[in-house]
């Protein structure tokens, strides 16, 4: 194990994160705006109304997959002698962060028996980078208080 999966992977701490990034989840389609945000939203309705609890359950399904991914972040940090915070060293790197947290979900909506979800993520996959590379900074200040 790393230090940062020592650090995020707790028992006492995973379930406040896990429900932190759920919030940080709602917050980021709540703000989206314009016609682009419609599919993300209503997709996202969609997958709740379906299955309430989904989003929570997935992030807490993938939420060890997620800290193995910014793993290296987090060595590459310290290697660099922890300059700024964690959050601004994954914000420095938003858009590599952002592909190494999508390669978790591409698996596991590749393996997943859910039509319907599977068919909602597949149509929501190709702005994907985007909405989370834009959700960054909120994951930093998630995990920058724990992660020093």
């Amino acid at each position: 194990m790393s230090e940062l999966t020592d650090i995020l992977l707790d028992p006492a701490l995973r379930p406040t994160l896990v429900e932190r990034c759920v919030v940080l989840i709602d917050d980021e389609v709540a703000s989206k705006r314009g016609l682009s945000s419609l599919p993300i939203k209503g997709g996202f309705k969609a997958v709740k109304a379906v299955r309430p609890g989904f989003v929570r359950a997935v992030v807490d399904l993938l939420f060890d997959r997620f800290v193995e991914q910014l793993a290296p972040y987090h060595d590459a940090w310290v290697a660099g002698g922890k300059a700024g915070g964690f959050g601004a060293h994954l914000q420095s790197h938003a858009s590599a962060v952002a592909n190494s947290l999508l390669v978790v979900t591409d698996e596991r909506a590749a393996r997943s028996q859910m039509k319907g979800i599977k068919k909602v993520y597949d149509k929501l996959r190709p702005t994907a980078q985007g909405h989370v590379t834009s959700a960054i900074p909120g994951m930093g200040r998630i995990l920058d208080p724990h992660v020093k």
